[in-house]
């Protein structure tokens, strides 16, 4: 419970250790708090008095200003399971216990925390044009991932340093900006300039290889995906997500990562137990 409280009560947040004052920050395109108003809008239309609305005032109880994505009736009976911050916890429908872990369907052998947090990926992620992600694609890809990705990192740059590898396996990587040291970070106006670049792929390959990016500033998304970043569970870069919201891990070599695909789009191929021939 220590952990948990420590986790609220810090505004539940992903890598906050690593997060330095946004004071002096390139001009973006979204405000921060503009990203959490959209989160508050999942809980406004909780019914007093109900289970859910419970939940959600024992964890504003907490910390008022914790981030709430979403909050649904957990399989576990007797609780809620709420996303906060990029985390899942379950919230007791009195409003009185609140647990933090893995809850594991062992029938269904899937992890209930990430499935939910899939879910959620696949619905913030549709908001992100791929006009303000950066594209490495082949020409008829079987896959798309999108790739949390940070300029500094060496795991990410070991990841760039195969993108052709991973365009022959046929996958399409979309990047999306998270600079690990925070906004306002040396690390955070790399990747601005990446990001306002007259030729951001480029830019980011020149930024990955330590060749100089120069500086430009511009209207752009790197502190919305860097909070976005953390609304979907990342602790740590790269983070590859599967077109379903699945975390495939961090760096994952170009035939793993298609093997990966490969079972996950065999997987979405079979019927479910019980299902009769030909149906979803």
């Amino acid at each position: 419970m220590k952990v948990t409280l420590s986790f609220l009560l810090l505004g539940a947040i992903s890598l906050s250790a690593c997060a330095q004052d946004t004071a002096g920050a390139p001009a973006v395109a979204a405000k921060p708090g503009a990203m959490a108003s959209k989160a508050d809008l999942a809980t406004a239309a909780i019914v007093p008095g109900s289970p859910a609305a419970l939940a959600r005032d024992a964890l504003r109880g907490i910390n008022p200003d914790v981030q709430i994505e979403q909050i649904d009736p957990a399989p576990l009976a007797g609780f809620q399971q709420a996303i906060v911050g990029g985390q899942v916890v379950y919230v007791s429908n009195d409003g009185k216990y609140l647990l933090q872990g893995t809850l594991y369907d062992i029938g269904a052998r899937q992890d209930v925390g990430e499935a939910a947090l899939a879910k959620l990926r696949v619905k913030l992620l549709r908001g992100v044009p791929v006009g303000e992600r950066i594209v490495f694609a082949p020409p008829a890809p079987k896959y798309t991932v999108t790739v949390f990705t940070d300029v500094e990192c060496g795991y990410c740059r070991k990841l760039h340093s195969q993108i052709a590898d991973y365009n022959r396996q046929g996958i399409a990587v979309q990047y999306l900006a998270f600079p690990r040291m925070g906004l306002g970070s040396e690390d955070f106006k790399k990747m601005v300039a990446v990001w306002c670049a007259a030729d951001p792929k480029q830019a980011l390959t020149d930024a990955k290889s330590d060749r100089p990016v120069p500086y430009r500033n511009c209207t752009n998304p790197v502190t919305m995906q860097y909070h976005l970043g953390q609304r979907l569970g990342l602790t740590g870069t790269p983070m590859i997500l599967a077109a379903d919201g699945t975390q495939l891990g961090g760096y994952v070599p170009p035939e793993q990562l298609r093997a990966a695909l490969d079972r996950l789009a065999a997987a979405d191929a079979r019927p479910a137990a019980g299902a009769a021939p030909g149906s979803r």
